[in-house]
């Protein structure tokens, strides 16, 4: 937010310097972070000054020069300066660039007055024209201004040139009352009283001379909800004509990035930025049967807005409308049809307090932030609706002529009241670890135009004004006393005191900075993704359900219109933007949610929190020694089961995963709780997001991981009998899944398989066309006796017949 340093000074006679004015603002909680010049003419004038000329004669040395000597009204003696216009004479007053100051030319491009010689003549500075102060087009000869123009005088002074120092203010949201510069100055009001600075009564705009000429134009106005609208007034100006703005107000609008419109748009937009009241001016030749209606419309209403857009309506919208249809989108943007141009003559104006979260709603649904928006969505003062509509139609009759031909229409039905707290003075002491004086209290909260309704040893009964709507709670208070009390005047203790909380072993916090130091350490990188991702994307696998897509309401754009329900595509995104800028040698992990809309009516709202673990590109980038090595089903396997192993998971089981977004894919599981799903990603699904190369991915149910690893122990004996393990590497057709291995296995041996894992798949020009390799484990195990040879083959042997039979399988 930008507020003017001389607009402020309109509200605030104070005589210091921007600087200390900026530390004041920062101390206050209105952080400045940056001051800005701003002069109404590049280069302010500074250094052109008025001269008289005493002498002009033919220079002697050059035909179309002329020699003069001027006088600067400063005491000293007359200058000689060489001029080479045609109309430079005797006696004349005009505007002198003296020696040092810098003229800039139509480019913005400095050039700076030097003393030299011309022709062999000394020159001492400039005699200047329109277009070389920037004053104007004319480069006819040099500007002669009135006989009576003193020398000496300032050229600044004489053109009025606006010369100020505009603040940047960070302002945070809940600061609703300081998004003017009327608020901007309460506060900083406040800061000098507390400094001890004699302050008098802020400079209000007065509107003592409002006075209705004329009741021939009058408005009727219904508001149909007045909980969206809870206070609307409005009144009618005729007579007037739209035209450019003075320059006093155009150079207010200016300094703080505005454009200058027209005088009647931009008496609105500086009202607002002076009070913080947004207010609106309507074509009131265009408002149909004379009636102002503030209702909300049918849901695909069509409205054409200022920046000529036609959007279609929600039935939340709260818009201003007459007889015929909307005007005005309330509170967020105007209409075309309705606005003021430059044959309007007479206005309809408009000064409200509209509902906020109306307001902040339809400015998401429509994708529009305008400055009246932003004020109205935070809540501003609704106490002012009536005078900022006076103070502004008093500055259109000056602006603009013309006559107020209604008297105000103030719809009023419920007051909003002021809150009010009680403050006790000992939770003001414990809460600033300071005791602060009873009457600095009281001294402080006065200077907030918080009204002290009584007085007691334990504490005070406060009124808090309602444009304060950041204070409603006692601690609030307390706030607002410390902020303005200073920061800085809180004593800090000599004595530090520490506590330590204790928490659970496996809280989650902890598990995950394990787990995050160990992939670290393994050279992966810690990714944060947007939880809003693409509707698109559940399209891309039958595993994601479309209706458990948790959507928006008011969404910043479709790519960012629903929850994540997996955590895949987030991840693909970063490897896509990577692999682009010729980075494809990746390693990501996440922890985050996916959330999910489950039941039969889909209307149960569930998180899962999970950790993806990303990987594609080379385990070793290419040197003189080694040749590049890419990333296998085996190395990645072997980071998932790190992982599980640091956790201390250890007896799982492999399945085929069910989930299809792989090609190739384990599901590691534990008891009826699946732990993690990995494999290769499916190419269909890495072709959509524009990746080249293959990836691998793995999705840890990290819910479930904490609820196993916080279980108790569970204690039993050792086997008596040995493990045995017998490999197998199998030759099968591209169709063949690991499930339909794992089945086949499965369903041969009931009794004494353990395990079987799959842990290599290989494909490449080393095997004939349409086949691949998979290297999988089984173990065996009898808890009573020792396996022999015998049944360990036999069982082996009824195995590959299967495998054979049954899925055309062979041993390599």
């Amino acid at each position: 937010m930008r507020i003017s340093y001389n607009w402020l000074k309109q509200f605030i006679k104070i005589n210091k310097t921007s600087d200390e004015v900026s530390t004041i603002l920062t101390d206050l909680g209105l952080e400045v972070e940056g001051i800005e010049t701003y002069e109404s003419l590049k280069g302010g004038l500074i250094g052109v000054v008025v001269g008289h000329v005493l002498t002009c004669e033919k220079h002697p040395n050059a035909d179309k020069l002329n020699l003069t000597t001027v006088d600067l009204g400063d005491g000293n003696n007359p200058i000689q300066i060489v001029c080479g216009a045609p109309n430079v004479a005797q006696g004349q007053k005009v505007l002198v660039a003296t020696i040092g100051t810098k003229l800039f030319d139509a480019e913005g491009n400095a050039f700076e007055i030097k003393k030299g010689k011309i022709r062999g003549e000394e020159s001492n500075g400039m005699i200047c024209s329109e277009s070389e102060l920037g004053l104007g087009s004319s480069h006819d000869g040099i500007l002669v201004l009135p006989e009576d123009t003193a020398p000496g005088t300032l050229a600044q002074d004489l053109f009025e040139i606006e010369l100020d120092e505009v603040f940047e203010i960070g302002l945070t949201p809940n600061r609703s009352d300081a998004m003017s510069h009327w608020g901007v100055a309460r506060d900083l009001r406040a800061g000098l009283l507390q400094q001890g600075e004699v302050v008098k009564e802020l400079v209000t705009p007065s509107v003592s001379k409002f006075n209705v000429e004329k009741r021939t134009l009058k408005m009727d106005i219904k508001v149909e909800d007045a909980k969206l609208a809870p206070r609307y007034c409005g009144v009618t100006i005729s007579g007037i004509e739209v035209k450019e703005s003075p320059s006093w107000l155009q150079n207010r609008l200016k300094a703080i990035g505005l454009t200058p419109k027209n005088n009647i748009v931009d008496v609105t937009n500086y009202v607002m930025h002076e009070l913080g009241q947004p207010l609106h001016a309507f074509d009131a030749s265009k408002i149909k049967g004379g009636k102002v209606i503030v209702k909300t419309l049918p849901a695909g209403t069509k409205f054409v807005t200022l920046d000529e857009v036609e959007r279609t309506l929600h039935e939340d919208d709260l818009m201003i409308c007459d007889e015929i249809g909307p005007l005005c989108l309330a509170g967020v943007f105007g209409g075309k049809h309705s606005a003021v141009n430059a044959n309007t003559t007479q206005i309809f104006l408009e000064s409200a307090y509209f509902d906020p979260v109306t307001v902040r709603k339809a400015a998401k649904r429509h994708g529009l932030s305008t400055d009246a928006s932003f004020r109205f969505e935070r809540g501003i003062d609704p106490s002012i609706t009536e005078y900022a509509l006076k103070h502004a139609a008093l500055l259109i009759q000056e602006v603009a002529g013309g006559e107020i031909t209604s008297d105000i229409e103030d719809l009023y039905p419920k007051k909003i009241e002021d809150h009010q707290v009680f403050l006790y003075f000992d939770h003001v002491d414990k809460l600033l670890g300071q005791e602060i004086s009873k009457e600095v209290i009281k001294k402080i909260l006065v200077s907030l135009d918080i009204k002290v309704n009584s007085v007691s040893e334990v504490g005070l009964g406060l009124t808090i004004p309602a444009y304060r709507v950041d204070v409603d709670r006692e601690v609030d208070v307390i706030e607002e006393i410390l902020r303005v009390y200073g920061f800085n005047n809180i004593e800090t203790d000599t004595k530090i005191s520490a506590s330590m909380s204790r928490s659970a072993r496996n809280e989650d916090f902890k598990i995950q900075n394990i787990i995050g130091d160990a992939l670290a350490s393994l050279g992966f990188n810690e990714m944060m993704a947007n939880s809003l991702t693409s509707p698109e994307y559940v399209k891309l696998t039958e595993y994601l359900k479309e209706e458990e897509n948790v959507k928006m309401l008011t969404p910043l754009s479709n790519d960012l219109s629903v929850m994540r329900q997996s955590m895949l595509f987030s991840a693909l995104e970063a490897v896509s933007y990577n692999i682009n800028r010729r980075s494809t040698d990746l390693k990501f992990f996440e922890f985050g949610k996916t959330y999910h809309k489950k039941g039969e009516l889909f209307d149960q709202y569930v998180e899962n929190k999970h950790l993806s673990l990303t990987v594609t590109g080379n385990t070793q980038t290419e040197s003189w020694l080694n040749v590049a090595k890419p990333i296998d089903f085996f190395n990645f396997k072997g980071y998932v089961h790190g992982i599980l192993a640091r956790l201390g998971i250890e007896k799982t089981t492999a399945k085929p995963t069910e989930n299809d977004i792989f090609a190739e894919g384990i599901a590691l599981t534990l008891g009826r709780e699946t732990i993690v799903s990995f494999g290769s990603v499916k190419k269909s699904i890495l072709k959509a997001m524009d990746i080249k190369q293959q990836v691998f991915y793995a999705d840890f149910n990290w819910d479930a991981i904490l609820k196993v690893i916080s279980t108790k122990i569970k204690v039993s004996d050792l086997p008596k009998t040995q493990e045995v393990r017998r490999d197998l590497a199998l030759l099968l057709d591209d169709a063949v899944t690991f499930e339909q291995v794992y089945t086949t296995v499965k369903l041969t041996e009931k009794a004494l398989l353990k395990n079987i894992n799959l842990f290599d798949v290989y494909q490449g020009d080393k095997l004939p066309a349409g086949k691949k390799s998979y290297a999988i484990s089984l173990t065996l195990q009898d808890a009573e006796k020792t396996l022999t040879d015998n049944q360990i083959e036999k069982i082996m042997g009824k195995i590959q017949y299967q495998l054979e039979t049954q899925l055309g399988a062979t041993l390599r």
